[in-house]
């Protein structure tokens, strides 16, 4: 075969263009399937992640979830691989990198990712009969959405209960009042469209949902003909499409789809909506109120109109001395701006959002006017010039930047391009937006310019709608009181034989999860395909200078960190430390006011920030070492103002500006009370886990519930201007004793731009001085724990852990092991398939030394806390398959092994060296991960799992107070 065969397009495909893009260095080829009309973008880039990606428009069309349930349910079996769950198992059977599902307001999404060929090809396989071949089973339905069950299963007697984990993932994310809130402003902007509809789903909709239903939607989205096919990375597109040919479309043949979304019907004169949303009962309503703001804008697919609406909210939002973000951050008619402030520009029509939290139902008018004022002051005012080129300078550097610390890379711009995929834009112009911002940058010399954006888009768009969502203690109980209702009256029109369909679809769900599948017929890696070490990235040094260097290919950016020693601290100090690191980067510095150094920071870097990291030595978990860190980023052009920026923040910020600070700790305060219901799992783990070492009960402490509990009477008690005086002199004082510390720096680069930024930091700092004082140290801490966290939510976040042993420590390896061991073997099944929960797992946290069990938006309680003990027992007594050993260290050499983007991989070398994981370390905790055996996990868990030593936190309601304390836990208020 010659090579010109071998590069020729695919006789299925035909390809459309291909555009090559520096900036991104990569180039996008445009192909469609020839027979089925499907689309297909392939981004070929020098990267060995590849990810694929299969799209689906899904327009619902009411509140059922039909979409979000589908898209759970068509991953528990196909055609091919007719076993109960097929996505699962290939997680525990792959080295993937990326592996997940989505659904969108208007589409849904399966992508995954991985760095081996063998795997990626695996991962393909059980995508594409999953998405194009899927089982439907009705008891998978039943599972992953709704259900009627007897509270006891096989007891008519018993009341009937709904269950199911898509109905309880959605009771847990709409028990957030900003998804309540989001929500219900999307539903008044859009009318008539898909975007009226909450996709993933009302919990009090979601049980109307048939069977039947989800398989007619099934058919009439799910086909090549309503499908983009997107993929990343250094394998060529030919290869992709002889794999979607032959796995696939080679089946279908072309299907005119119509699923219209058409532009909303646009309103003359703007609404005003008045709803409510719950809080637990004698909480109290004072300063709870959210009132926002949204505006109906143009098209997101149209490149120009959407790169304008971003230069627009950019503009009026982007930091603290954006015109907009300051009137909602100073007024007196809340707490701090709204979470949902910003541009949407994921949907066929944009949104552009503002308001405010903590304020009162009758201050609606009042916010309308502030707002209104704001945006014509700025018509009469104008934005300055630097202002402007500022917010394009960081359009084009969030363009450049090499992402992918959290999320691959190639994902996350498939993601950028899917919508006006979806919409029928360009996403080649959507990637490449170098020509859009040429453009821009000459338009944003007329001083008219941004004048007419406002107007046009806002002060004289009169389809708005200014929503105000207020608290209502009595409202969950009215909507428990009318579920109950509603349950009472079905159970009494059953009839013998409806009952017995309901208790035989029980024991019939039960039967199958119960069964043991033969997984023999999924494709799988093993540990013969596991990679050697992987190269850690190569630093060097500047000779006397204490900077430490990588070079990485960045795409034209720098990076760079002041890193020191914290001194020794008493504990009112210690617990300031996030309240400092948080304010060092958004108060004043030196001469210049906190809103003169926001526009500094904006034109001169892509951001900075300051945080503390502290962790144990890796042979004893108790004795910790913490440093703080001032992190910046730049374009390579702007290096040496980046070095400036750093330093001038380190020494000079200004801790002065009372009403700024009192402004920022509201601020704090919002988003700490927002992250329960997001991440209850993770905060339920640490309150489990505080008394097990100072690692662990630092981090309950610092970024926990108890300081979420600390920054709500910190920010109460801040209403005496005594105290926020106090405040100011204590955040002083503690900046003082940093500026004592010896220094060093990290710099991240391509090779050319080193040596000039280390010439620069020379030139901008003085020598390093020694360090003055004691070090930071903290004492060892050992206590157990037993708590029930009482807020506002519909669903619990359960968690037990023990104490355990540090990462260098010979049992650590199977400790990690044995997490995804009782993963994936019984917790799995008990607390998410039989439970209800979204999810639950165990795993070791050997940087606190302690091994922690977890359940995630979980309809129970105590029966989860005993399933976290039962798993124990099934691990003592069933029988294992050695394969399952080997699934479990297969995970845990997948997270060892996650990429990371070139300068976030820097940052973790440079940062495991700070705290003395070697690579010699890691190579001997990688192979110790290798060579666990079965033995070794119950030995481990005999050793260190044991029950009586357990520490218990769980997060749930004021209703389920009772049932806590029944378990002998004490309650705490958050």
């Amino acid at each position: 075969m010659t090579a010109a065969s071998v590069s020729a397009t695919h006789p299925a495909f035909e390809k459309l263009r291909s555009h090559r893009i520096d900036t991104l260095n990569l180039t996008v080829e445009e192909y469609r399937h020839i027979k089925t009309g499907a689309s297909h973008l392939h981004l070929a880039a020098d990267n060995d992640e590849n990810v694929f990606f299969v799209a689906l428009r899904t327009f619902p069309m009411d509140s059922t979830g039909v979409a979000h349930i589908l898209e759970h349910t068509a991953l528990c079996g196909s055609e091919k691989y007719p076993v109960r769950d097929p996505f699962f198992m290939m997680i525990r059977r792959s080295l993937n990198t990326f592996m997940n599902a989505f659904t969108s307001s208007d589409w849904t999404a399966y992508p995954f990712a991985s760095k081996n060929r063998k795997d990626f090809d695996n991962l393909l396989s059980v995508y594409l009969d999953s998405v194009f071949f899927s089982k439907l089973d009705p008891l998978d339905f039943a599972q992953e959405g709704h259900r009627l069950e007897f509270d006891k299963p096989d007891d008519p007697e018993s009341e009937l209960v709904y269950r199911g984990v898509v109905y309880n993932e959605m009771k847990g994310a709409m028990s957030a009042p900003t998804s309540q809130l989001w929500q219900n402003l999307t539903s008044h902007l859009f009318p008539t469209t898909t975007y009226h509809y909450n996709s993933g789903g009302e919990p009090d909709h979601i049980v109307d949902l048939s069977y039947d239903d989800l398989v007619r939607f099934y058919r009439h989205h799910y086909h090549p003909s309503n499908a983009f096919f997107a993929t990343y990375g250094d394998i060529p597109a030919r290869e992709h499409h002889e794999r979607f040919e032959e796995l696939a479309l080679k089946r279908f043949e072309r299907l005119d789809i119509e699923l219209p979304v058409k532009d909303e019907k646009r309103m003359f004169a703007p609404l005003r909506v008045d709803q409510s949303y719950a809080v637990s009962e004698g909480e109290g309503t004072a300063q709870k109120t959210h009132i926002v703001m949204g505006w109906l804008l143009g098209h997101s697919f149209d490149l120009q109109e959407n790169l304008e609406c971003q230069l627009l909210a950019n503009v009026l939002l982007e930091n603290s001395a954006s015109p907009l973000m300051r009137a909602l951050e100073t007024t007196d008619l809340g707490h701090s701006p709204s979470p949902v402030c910003g541009l949407e520009d994921s949907n066929r029509e944009m949104t552009f959002v503002c308001g405010i939290e903590g304020s009162e139902p009758e201050r609606q008018a009042e916010l309308e006017a502030l707002i209104e004022q704001t945006l014509q002051k700025v018509v009469e005012d104008g934005v300055s010039q630097e202002r402007l080129e500022a917010v394009l300078h960081q359009l084009e550097l969030h363009q450049r930047e090499i992402a992918g610390d959290q999320f691959p890379y190639g994902l996350q711009l498939i993601m950028s391009a899917i919508p006006p995929m979806v919409h029928g834009g360009d996403p080649v112009a959507l990637l490449d937006l170098e020509p859009v911002l040429a453009d821009l940058r000459e338009k944003i010399r007329d001083p008219d310019y941004i004048r007419s954006l406002i107007r046009r888009h806002l002060l004289d768009n009169p389809h708005r709608v200014t929503l105000t969502l207020r608290p209502d203690s009595d409202l969950e109980n009215r909507r428990q009181e009318a579920i109950r209702e509603a349950l009472a009256r079905r159970k009494a029109s059953l009839s013998d034989d409806d009952k017995r369909q309901i208790i035989d679809r029980a024991v019939a769900l039960e039967e199958r999860q119960q069964r043991k599948d033969d997984d023999s017929i999924l494709p799988k890696v093993d540990l013969t395909d596991v990679p050697l070490q992987l190269p850690e990235p190569e630093a060097r040094f500047a000779g006397d200078f204490a900077a430490t260097l990588y070079a990485r290919g960045t795409n034209g950016l720098v990076y760079e960190q002041l890193v020191l020693p914290l001194p020794a601290m008493s504990e009112e100090e210690l617990l300031l430390l996030p309240l400092y690191t948080t304010f060092m980067t958004e108060v004043g510095c030196g001469d210049l006011d906190y809103l003169q150094m926001q526009d500094r920071i904006s034109a001169e870097s892509g951001g900075i920030s300051a945080f503390s990291s502290a962790r144990g030595r890796i042979d004893d978990a108790q004795d910790l070492s913490g440093y703080l860190i001032v992190n910046g980023k730049a374009l390579a052009r702007n290096r040496d103002a980046l070095t400036r920026l750093l330093k001038d923040v380190f020494t000079g910020a200004r801790f002065d500006e009372q009403g700024r600070i009192r402004e920022l700790v509201a601020q704090v305060r919002s988003r700490r009370e927002q992250s329960v219901t997001g991440a209850g799992h993770a905060l339920a783990m640490g309150a489990a886990s505080q008394g097990l070492s100072s690692g662990a009960w630092l981090a309950f402490r610092l970024g926990g519930l108890e300081a979420i509990r600390g920054i709500k009477a910190l920010d109460d008690a801040l209403a005496s201007p005594d105290e926020l005086a106090q405040l100011c002199q204590r955040l002083t004082a503690l900046h003082e004793r940093m500026q004592q510390q010896a220094r060093e720096y990290l710099v991240i680069g391509e090779e050319d731009q080193l040596d000039p930024m280390v010439d620069s930091l020379k030139a901008c700092w003085p020598a390093v001085q020694d360090a003055t004082g004691e070090p930071w140290k903290l004492q060892p801490v050992s206590y157990q724990t037993r708590q029930a966290w009482l807020t506002s939510t519909q669903v619990n976040f359960c968690a037990r852990a023990f104490s355990t042993v540090a990462v260098d420590h010979p049992d650590a390896a199977a400790l990690t092991v044995l997490g995804g061991f009782l993963r994936n073997g019984f917790l799995h099944r008990a607390i998410r398939e039989k439970g209800g929960a979204y999810g639950g797992g165990a795993g070791q946290d050997s940087v606190n030394g302690c091994f922690r069990f977890f359940s995630y938006r979980d309809p129970r309680l105590g029966e989860t806390l005993e399933d976290f003990d039962n798993s124990l027992t099934w691990l003592r007594q069933a029988e294992h398959d050695p394969q399952a050993l080997e699934e479990s260290i297969l995970g845990v050499i997948g997270q060892l092994d996650r990429p990371r983007s070139p300068a976030g991989a820097a940052r973790h070398a440079f940062h495991n060296r700070l705290f003395g994981r070697s690579p010699e370390q890691q190579a001997r905790f990688r192979e110790r991960v290798l060579a666990v055996t079965l033995d070794d996990l119950k030995r481990v868990a005999d050793r260190w799992l044991v029950p009586e030593n357990a520490s218990t936190a769980v997060i749930t309601s004021h209703d389920n107070r009772k049932d806590a304390e029944g378990l002998g836990l004490a309650i705490e208020e958050l």
